[in-house]
C-alpha cells in the first residue's frame, strides 16, 4: 500500500469516526428509577441500564438514566422526547405536575412493571388519581402471580407500531404478573396491545393458591390513546429467594421477541407524532 493511499484511507476512516461521534441523536431518552426495596426490581433496573445504552447506539438515539427525581421538572424534561419509569413513580407534587404537563404536551413515556403499582395502604399508596386512574387507567394493584414464570402472550392489536413485527403469540421472559382494580376493556381511552393467552394457565407456582391464575383476561401491555405512552407489566426478574442466595435466575432482556416490542415502542415514541 502506497503512503499516499494509506494517508487517504486514514483520513476517510477518521472523518466517518468523528462524524459518528458528533452526529445528533434521532431522539433522547431519560430513564428514572428509585432502585430500592425489592431485589427483583433492582435487578431489572441494572439490566435495563445495561440494555438500553446498547440499543441506543444501535438505533441512533441517546439514553440517560437517573435516580434523582428532582430532575422531574419542565426545564430538564424539555431536553428529552421519551421518559421511562423503570420501577417507581414520582411522589413529590411538583414532580408529578411536571410529568403530567410533559405528557399533555406530547411527550413520550414507557412505564415498566412496578411503575404502575399503587395500593392503599402501602409504601406506594394510590394518591395520584390522574396517573393511576386516568393516565394508566388500571387503578390500584389487585394481585399477582408467584413465582415469576414465563407466559404465552397474545397480541390483541397488530396494527400498532409497537406490535407490528410480533407474532400472534410468543413466550415472555419470566415475570411476576399483576392484576388490577379496574377493567381496562371498559375504558374507551385504553387500547390493549398484549394480554396473557389462555394457554398460559395455570400461571404461577404458588405456594399460595391465589398466586396461581387458572383463568381470566389479564392485559399486560396497553396504551392510552390520549397520550403517547405504553405501560408494560414486564420488569420483575426471578431471584432465588427460596434458598436465600438472592441469585438472579432470569432476565427480562434475554428474549428477542419481547425486545422487539420494547425497541419498536421506543422508536415509535421517539420519532412519532402525537
Amino acid at each position: 500500500m502506497s503512503k499516499k493511499y494509506f494517508n487517504l484511507l486514514f483520513c476517510v476512516v477518521a472523518f466517518f469516526s468523528i462524524q459518528a461521534q458528533t452526529s445528533k441523536p434521532k431522539f433522547k431518552v431519560i430513564a428514572f428509577y428509585t432502585e430500592r426495596n425489592d431485589l427483583a426490581h433492582i435487578s431489572f433496573v441494572h439490566e435495563a441500564n445495561r440494555f438500553f445504552p446498547k440499543i441506543a447506539a444501535q438505533y441512533g438515539f441517546s439514553y440517560d438514566s437517573t435516580n434523582d427525581w428532582t430532575k422531574m421538572n419542565a426545564k430538564f424534561l424539555a431536553g428529552y422526547q421519551v421518559v421511562l419509569f423503570l420501577d417507581t413513580r414520582p411522589d413529590d407534587s411538583s414532580q408529578r405536575e411536571a410529568f403530567k404537563k410533559y405528557m399533555e404536551n406530547g411527550g413520550g413515556w414507557i412505564g415498566f412493571h412496578f411503575a404502575g403499582f399503587a395500593l392503599t395502604p402501602s409504601d406506594f399508596p394510590q394518591n395520584w388519581d390522574w396517573y393511576h386512574n386516568e393516565f394508566i387507567g388500571a387503578g390500584q394493584y389487585k394481585g399477582n402471580t408467584w413465582h415469576p414464570t414465563s407466559a404465552i402472550l397474545r397480541v390483541e392489536d397488530n396494527t400498532h407500531p409497537a406490535t407490528r413485527r410480533l407474532p400472534t403469540t410468543f413466550k415472555s421472559s419470566p415475570n411476576e404478573w399483576y392484576s388490577w382494580e379496574k377493567d381496562l376493556t371498559k375504558n374507551p381511552s385504553i387500547k390493549i396491545l398484549l394480554s396473557i393467552d389462555s394457554t398460559s394457565f395455570p400461571l404461577g407456582t404458588g405456594p399460595k393458591p391465589y398466586e396461581i391464575w387458572h383463568s381470566g383476561h389479564y392485559p399486560v401491555v396497553w396504551t392510552n390513546t390520549n397520550y403517547r405512552m405504553l405501560y408494560m407489566n414486564m420488569g420483575h426478574n426471578q431471584i432465588d429467594y427460596d434458598n436465600h442466595t438472592n441469585k438472579e435466575l432470569s432476565f427480562q432482556f434475554d428474549n428477542e421477541i419481547q425486545n422487539k416490542l420494547i425497541i419498536d415502542a421506543l422508536l415509535w415514541l421517539g420519532t412519532g407524532k402525537k
